[in-house]
């Protein structure tokens, strides 16, 4: 009786059974070396022209000019949506603030703009994270308006994304914002607004 040919098929999964069942299989490496994580220099001035760099407009000022910034960005006040736990004190009286409350979509899309605070930001990616804490607020906040303003404080700023990620809470929703929202999908055209903010600005404080 002539047996079927053997496949490729076979041979995969007969070598395969043969590398499981030797008996000097290297086992995996217990302890994964994590060299990568050193601590590197913050550099302010490499997350400012890295933010820049993605066409975001970096604002340094100090905290007491947070509120005079904002209005500056919208001279025409306007609705602006904030998540329940921003300080009140970065908000100018020019603009009417609407508090998150469990708004719908439609509310939020149609505000002038959102400030947050922010999570950890990244010089070398010049890369904001946000984690939906108290102050930054669920991450649809982020993503609807035309306009987000996030304030950064210097000791949130780490150089490297290994440091970044210790900083922060697996589990929590993050959301990863290098500038405002673009793609370049469509005949290598960039453009802005697409899936998010059209305009991304931070404000650095010392």
């Amino acid at each position: 009786m002539v047996g079927r040919p053997v496949t490729s098929r076979d041979l995969v999964l007969g070598r395969l059974r043969a590398a499981l069942a030797a008996d000097d299989a290297a086992a995996a490496p217990v302890d994964v070396p994590r060299d990568y994580r050193q601590a590197a220099a913050v550099d302010l001035d490499q997350l400012a022209q890295r933010l820049t760099d993605y066409r975001a407009h970096v604002h340094r000022v100090a905290e007491a000019a947070v509120a005079d910034t904002i209005a500056d960005l919208l001279p025409d006040g306007g609705t602006v949506v904030v998540p329940p736990g921003l300080p009140r004190a970065w908000l100018p009286p020019t603009v009417t603030a609407l508090p998150d409350d469990g708004l719908d979509h439609a509310r939020i899309g149609a505000a002038d703009a959102v400030v947050t605070a922010a999570a950890v930001a990244i010089a070398q990616t010049g890369t904001v994270v946000l984690d939906a804490s108290p102050d930054q607020g669920r991450r649809v906040l982020s993503l609807l308006p035309d306009r987000h303003v996030c304030v950064v404080r210097a000791d949130q700023v780490v150089a490297t994304v290994p440091e970044a990620l210790a900083r922060l809470t697996p589990h929590r929703p993050l959301t990863w914002i290098s500038g405002p929202s673009a793609t370049s999908d469509i005949e290598l055209i960039r453009v802005e607004g697409v899936h998010g903010p059209r305009q991304l600005h931070v404000i650095l404080l010392p």
